[in-house]
This record gives structure tokens, sequence and C-alpha cells, in this order.
């Protein structure tokens, strides 16, 4: 806990039939993501743990949950980069907004389909083929509500790029490179994770970390 900021993204290791599908079809270590809303201000007052994680459940829907959830699963934890306190803010009262709304199984497939074998015709014709999603603006899953919510600051994650003559006219016939949107329904956990727009957070290194403080145990005599 000492170790997260609001906004920052959770990934978690799960270890469930439906994460093992989800971490098989993204060829990933991740199956979930959450993202960490920060404490809330009467959190001291309540004998009970707060609930500081946003997530799209597959039973329950997008919810709020404590991080005692994941504690016993590996997890990593990255945090986006140049975002203001305004825009973070923005972003995690975008996700709590959704807040129950219900799991769209329907992504799930579709996701699959869009990563496991992309069809033999070109890029610009593959969109097509794939259904996104169950086209219902109250359902996600946990990587879309993520996006969903960093895109709504214009945080880019892994955004599709295309090269066009610039829109400047003092650079008038040069190429200039161009970000868009992928959109939200075919992010999956990992994506945080090799995004290079988030840095990967590693509590030890954060809180501190001394080599020289290290105990070690003595080397045992093995015989040659």
């Amino acid at each position: 806990m000492a170790t997260l900021r609001k906004g920052d993204v959770l990934l978690i290791d799960g270890t469930s039939r439906f994460s093992v599908a989800i971490k098989y079809l993204t060829q990933s270590t991740w199956s979930h993501a959450a993202l960490f809303i920060g404490q809330p201000e009467d959190a001291s007052k309540s004998e009970q743990e707060p609930n500081t994680l946003v997530e799209a459940d597959v039973n329950d829907g997008v919810r709020l949950a404590p991080l005692s959830l994941y504690q016993e699963k590996h997890t990593r934890i990255c945090r986006p980069v140049g975002l203001n306190a305004e825009e973070i803010d923005q972003l995690v009262d975008y996700a709590v907004s959704r807040v129950g709304n219900q799991y769209d199984l329907k992504n799930i497939f579709d996701l699959a389909r869009y990563l496991i074998q992309k069809p033999p015709v070109p890029n610009h014709w593959r969109r097509r083929l794939l259904a996104i999603g169950s086209g219902d603006p109250t359902r996600a899953i946990c990587s879309s509500l993520i996006a969903q919510a960093y895109h709504s600051v214009k945080y880019p994650i892994l955004p599709e790029i295309t090269h066009a003559q610039s829109l400047d006219p003092e650079k008038r016939g040069r190429y200039e490179e161009y970000l868009h949107i992928r959109h939200h329904s075919l992010f999956a956990p990992g994506d945080f994770d090799v995004s290079p727009y988030f840095r990967v957070v590693k509590p030890t290194i954060e809180t501190g970390f001394d080599p020289y403080e290290l105990n070690w145990g003595e080397e045992p005599n093995i015989e040659s």
C-alpha cells in the first residue's frame, strides 16, 4: 500500500481457469488488471479495510475491491509518467463512475479471435472482420475499463502509429509520426506492462533498498 499511488495499474497473475486462458490468449504473465484509486478520506475512521481498487470482475461486473484481495498473488505495479494530479483524479473518477456496469464476455471472445490468428488479409481490412465487444457501453472487461479511463485524459497506452505528411505549413513535404488511440476493447492486461509510457514500480526499491544491509548466511562448505 505504501508504494502504490493513485492512478497506478495493478497487474495480477491469476491462477483460475479463466485467468490461465487469458494468459494463454495474450501470451502474457498477467491475467487481470485493476486501477488503484487511493485511500478514501474517512479510511482511518473505519474498522473495515477500505476499497482502494476499481476493477471489472467476471461475476460481479465493475466493482470496488480491497487491496488485500490480491495480497497472496504475484503482482506488478505500472505507473503513468507525466500526468498531473488533476488528470489522475479525472481518470480515476471516470473508472469509478462505471461501478455497477456488467462484464463483457463477448469482448473476451472477440479479443481471442484478434490475438490467436489474424486472417491472411491486408492490415487495413482486419479490423472490419472483428466485431468489437458487445457494443454495449455499460459492459467492460478489466483492461478495457482502465484503457477507457486513460483515454479519457488522452494518455497513450499502446497507440497505433501512422506516418503522413506534416500538417504544419512550415514542414510541408515532410512526413511526421501520428498516434491514434486503439479501440479500448482490444487491450489486454499485459499491454500496460509492455507500454513505453508506464513505469514498472518495484516496492523493494521504492522503499529504500540497500544491498549492504542484507543479512547473508554462511555459504555451505561444498567439497569439490
